[in-house]
């Protein structure tokens, strides 16, 4: 396939995606699920009081069975964090979000993004040019789809937040294009909204 086909296959995606719809068991949101890996001691940043990241911190990996993480989340967050399913665009409770505060992981609570990092990248997905720290995120390469990307995971509990692409804004140039449903958002005023510019 040439690279227009290619092109066209990519859009046609996309616009799927975009079109499905937003309802729970949504068939755009779909995968097989995950299984823990051996647990094993990793290095995080946690964030202070004002939403600046701390010392690098020593912990264990988050390891849980399929049955307890189908029991902590919703069949949507479990569909889409355990296993790697995508949301539909624009449908997410954070992709028009224009608050200060903080992203963090719906399976362990690893705070994983900020507001101030965070930009409208006309995409329908929450995107962000950096996580909080770069301990915090784990990458993969992805060729799920017919499509080469990178997968963007939590470091703490390997949940699938979305992907990232090298076409975001300075200083970074990536867009870390994630699914609302992995994550949860804490308000913190310390923080500026980096979508208010």
């Amino acid at each position: 396939m040439n690279a227009s086909g290619t092109k066209t296959v990519v859009a046609a995606a996309l616009l799927a995606l975009a079109l499905a719809g937003c309802s729970p068991g949504d068939p755009a949101v779909h995968a097989a699920p995950s299984t823990p890996s051996q647990s094993t001691m990793i290095q995080v940043r946690f964030l202070d009081e004002n939403g600046r990241p701390g010392p690098l911190v020593s912990t264990n990996r988050v390891v849980k069975t399929d049955a307890e993480w189908k029991k902590q989340l919703t069949a949507d967050q479990y569909a889409i964090a355990r296993g790697k399913g995508t949301e539909p665009a624009f449908c997410g409770a954070f992709f028009d979000l224009h608050k200060p505060g903080v992203y963090e992981c719906v399976c362990c609570g690893l705070p994983l993004f900020t507001s101030e990092a965070k930009f409208d990248s006309g995409t329908g997905w929450p995107s962000f040019f950096q996580p909080v720290a770069s301990e915090n995120i784990a990458t993969q390469a992805d060729n799920s789809y017919g499509m080469q990307r990178t997968e963007a995971l939590c470091a703490l509990c390997g949940a699938h937040l979305g992907h990232v692409f090298e076409d975001g804004p300075p200083p970074t140039v990536l867009r870390f294009c994630m699914n609302s449903a992995s994550l949860v958002f804490k308000e913190n005023k310390n923080l500026k909204d980096g979508t208010a510019r």
